[in-house]
């Protein structure tokens, strides 16, 4: 099957959608990828399928970094290559009951340096097969050190 410009679009709102939950679904983002996907995180070396996927995203997920949610700026989709970039702002709130399950080292600088809220800015390239199954997502953004700014 082949998927249109739109549904991937469509796909991508969906995907973003499932991270922005009140309670983020790790098992309805994983349903995005394809069996064999690649996901080159900010931060590290390529993965490679689902397992290795979802291990990456597991901490985030269990609230390891505070409520993490994405703002989309934009989105381009090239639907010849089967191909679509989003750039992004990730906004930590730390302030909430998510903020208490956080690691003590981000809660620290997220309350001191930041009172409790910050974000950075990135973008992920999304490759998809025929079936509109993501096939890979690759990311960049600021992760070893990030560009974070108070937020309101």
């Amino acid at each position: 099957m082949t998927t249109s410009g739109t549904d991937l679009g469509q796909t991508i709102d969906a995907f973003v959608a499932a991270f922005n939950e009140p309670e983020p679904d790790l098992d309805r983002v994983m349903s995005y990828f394809a069996e064999d996907a690649r996901y080159l995180p900010g931060h590290g070396p390529e993965l490679h399928g689902l397992a290795a996927i979802r291990a990456e995203f597991a901490p985030q997920f269990a609230g390891r970094y505070g409520a993490m949610t994405f703002d989309v700026y934009d989105q381009v989709i090239d639907e010849s290559r089967r191909r679509a970039t989003i750039r992004w702002a990730c906004k930590l709130d730390l302030t909430g009951a998510n903020g208490r399950r956080a690691m003590l080292p981000v809660r620290l600088l997220a309350r001191l340096r930041y009172g409790g809220r910050m974000q950075w800015h990135g973008l992920d390239v999304f490759h998809f097969d025929d079936a509109g199954q993501i096939s890979g997502k690759f990311t960049y953004a600021t992760f070893r050190l990030p560009l974070w700014e108070r937020t309101r």
